[in-house]
């Protein structure tokens, strides 16, 4: 038996770390009760400062776009920048009622945009990649049943087809003689 091939020590740190699986909704709200948890302490401790809600919403991006379940790998995208919305309304700096605090998430939204769509382009690309991968994972699956299907089809017509005559010159005396019968069906051999 052949020795196992040594995995580096950051594979395997990052083996050991959690793999959960959200749905579409359970990623929308893990990214959104982030943002406002994280958006909550740059206000109380940095008092709001936007550059490190920004550096921080990148991480949860990409966190949410890797722990979104495959199939709903849509919804990644989507649900970063309502999140990120939602998590800038503490360190927005309104005031004079509902109107004002509105306005002043507008103008959040529009001052940090490069933020906002820096982290949907990532969750956007790596749902992307992980979509294209399990593509191609279920093309290969269907590849490899088709040939395993061919292969145990031969097989099968092999067998049917009986013993193939034998090569020696003069039959057994008594033996009846069998015409070849041929070993592969013919919608085989036609590739259909």
């Amino acid at each position: 038996m052949a020795p196992r091939p040594r995995v580096p020590p950051l594979a395997q740190r990052l083996r050991r770390l959690p793999n959960p699986r959200f749905t579409g909704l359970g990623a929308g709200l893990f990214a959104t009760a982030t943002m406002l948890g994280i958006g909550f302490l740059d206000r109380l401790l940095l008092d709001g400062a936007p550059l490190v809600y920004g550096v921080l919403f990148l991480p949860v991006s990409v966190v949410t776009a890797l722990w979104v379940r495959t199939a709903d790998l849509v919804t990644a995208p989507i649900s970063v920048p309502i999140a990120f919305a939602v998590g800038a309304y503490p360190i927005a700096d309104g005031n004079g009622g509902f109107g004002g605090q509105a306005m002043s998430l507008v103008t959040t939204l529009a001052v940090h945009a490069g933020w906002l769509y820096g982290g949907t382009l990532i969750a956007g690309l790596i749902a992307s990649v992980r979509k294209v991968r399990q593509m191609a994972r279920r093309q290969n699956a269907r590849e490899a049943a088709v040939r395993a299907g061919a292969i145990r089809a031969g097989a099968t017509a092999y067998r049917a087809a009986g013993p193939r005559p034998s090569a020696s010159p003069s039959p057994r005396p008594g033996a009846r003689s069998r015409a070849p019968g041929p070993t592969v069906p013919r919608a085989v051999r036609r590739g259909g």
